[in-house]
């Protein structure tokens, strides 16, 4: 039985797959010349684009009054499309996020083969397995702008039977909305012919200092916090979840939980050496978020699922979120060949190279448990399977910004 919010956005997912045209709602004035579109708050100014309905820039004024833009993107919305070299930066990943073990999952007795975009070898040029729904997954298409507003902007995606491979077409809308000093999102999607699996993100890249730190272009010393996370899904050395739920054992290198720490506080342990892959030194780990042992909560306010901060620009961003896992990426996988964007970084120094270095960014994802369609023994498929006539998948955060707002001895 529909709730009236249901029955509306059904109604809306309706008009969406039948093609028929909408004009752009509200007073946002349009894309700029760069193709983006501005939104902002008291202390907050974002833009996104329609190319996988990213974010591309996000500004924060520091501790010192300057304005840095503390996302990864490209300068102008064109870009995108041509430089396919980039990582699905400030993306919607999906239908599904993260990654798929064989590029394969089973559903009410079917087996389902997605389209491969990871780990070729020979025989399998295209890959093994599938990072964030496949070769042309949601974050490398161009969403419909539906509505945009000087603080919120909203697109919406339809995504047909059988792309990359998924059963059933899936109708999404995603909702960004700024407010004093705060980022907040929300993501909706509802299968509309079949059942089918959905899971979402944000695949922002973040780096609070702008590049502009002149100690340093890495975001190993920003420190964080996931007070929730005493867990994380075990991988193998491709990142595939192996079925396994590990401990964060308290001082180890995966423990973020007992105590905020610098990204790169434990780079030198041997334990490191491994952690996000097959000879990869850093983190690109899920963590799992258990909120349920305080009992009731509401994820708007209960602490923060994750807390990064830097204390050189003094911007500190607490992420909230009604998801239950938490993925953190050190970008090991960048090597200097990503420009950055006029907005950040420095000109004129050659000892700053205008690239993303290695470990110079991190990506903080909400999303739930992830492969958990591979994995029937976590019980996700309510979190994970949809079906026409049921409940949406709905994802919500919000990114609060405050300034030295918690002190750290990290610099």
């Amino acid at each position: 039985m529909f709730t009236t919010a249901l029955l509306s956005f059904a109604l809306f997912a309706a008009a969406l797959s039948a093609n028929v045209r909408r004009d752009v709602a509200g007073n946002g004035g349009g894309p700029g010349p760069d193709g983006k579109y501005t939104i902002e708050a008291p202390g907050i100014r974002a833009k996104f684009i329609p190319y996988g309905a990213s974010i591309s820039n996000l500004f924060i004024n520091d501790s010192r009054g300057v304005e840095r833009d503390v996302v990864m993107g490209f300068d102008n919305a064109s870009y995108y499309s041509i430089d396919r070299q980039h990582p699905h930066l400030g993306a919607v990943p999906g239908r599904y996020a993260n990654r798929i073990k064989n590029s394969t999952f089973e559903l009410d007795g079917m087996t389902y083969h997605i389209l491969p975009d990871e780990h070729p070898m020979p025989g399998y040029p295209n890959g093994t397995d599938t990072l964030h729904g496949g070769p042309d997954g949601w974050d490398w298409r161009n969403f419909t702008v539906v509505a945009h507003t000087t603080d919120s902007i909203t697109f919406s995606i339809v995504d047909p039977d059988g792309k990359e491979g998924f059963p059933g077409e899936v109708v999404s809308y995603i909702t960004y909305t700024l407010s004093n000093m705060t980022w907040h999102l929300k993501m909706v999607a509802m299968a509309t012919t079949k059942k089918t699996p959905i899971m979402l993100s944000s695949h922002t890249y973040w780096n609070l200092d702008g590049f502009q730190n002149p100690n340093t272009p890495l975001v190993l010393n920003h420190s964080l916090w996931l007070p929730y996370s005493g867990q994380r899904v075990g991988a193998d050395g491709n990142l595939i979840p192996d079925g396994t739920i590990l401990p964060n054992q308290p001082g180890s290198v995966n423990d973020f939980w007992s105590a905020p720490k610098q990204l790169g506080a434990n780079f030198s342990s041997p334990e490191a050496l491994g952690n996000c892959g097959t000879n990869c030194t850093g983190y690109d780990t899920c963590y799992l978020v258990n909120r349920e042992q305080d009992g009731p909560y509401d994820w708007k306010e209960t602490l923060p699922v994750a807390r990064l901060q830097s204390a050189w620009s003094g911007i500190q961003v607490d992420v909230y979120s009604d998801q239950e896992a938490y993925q953190v990426y050190t970008c090991g996988g960048q090597n200097g060949s990503l420009a950055l964007k006029q907005t950040q970084g420095f000109f004129n120094d050659s000892s700053r190279p205008r690239v993303t270095e290695q470990h110079g960014c991190v990506v903080m994802e909400v999303e739930d448990w992830i492969d958990a369609i591979n994995q029937p023994e976590w019980q996700r498929s309510k979190k994970q399977i949809f079906e026409p006539g049921g409940d949406p998948y709905v994802l919500e955060a919000k990114y609060v910004f405050s300034l030295n707002a918690t002190k750290t001895p990290y610099s």
